[in-house]
């Protein structure tokens, strides 16, 4: 069973940064779309920035110019460098993987944008 663990949430400033962590039991090569998605109370997982094979990127519009997604396949290990945070990115924020049809999601990392 493939696991992906996400890792670097926390509580920041607004204007601060954070680089969440998502961990791979396989080699992140073979995982052929890896993305983040978050969720804020009360609101539906939305997704926020995808990586492909190939590294081709996308990102939601509310993510575009400050958050970076990327992916190290020898640590196994998908990033997503988030700066200029704010209030609104407040969320649990989790790691998808796809390989063929099998889904993968990751536990979830709490990320709080609070003065």
């Amino acid at each position: 069973q493939v696991q992906l663990v996400e890792s670097g949430g926390g509580l920041v400033q607004p204007g601060g940064s954070l680089r969440l962590s998502c961990t791979a039991s396989i080699s992140t090569f073979l995982i052929q779309t890896m993305a983040w998605y978050r969720q804020a109370p009360g609101k539906e997982r939305e997704l926020v920035a995808t990586i492909k094979t190939g590294h081709i990127t996308n990102y939601a519009d509310s993510a575009k110019g400050r958050f970076t997604i990327s992916k190290d396949n020898a640590k196994k290990t998908m990033f997503l460098q988030m700066d200029s945070l704010n209030a609104e990115d407040t969320a649990v924020y989790y790691c998808y993987g796809r390989i063929g049809a099998d889904v993968l999601w990751g536990q979830g990392t709490q990320v709080t944008v609070s003065s």
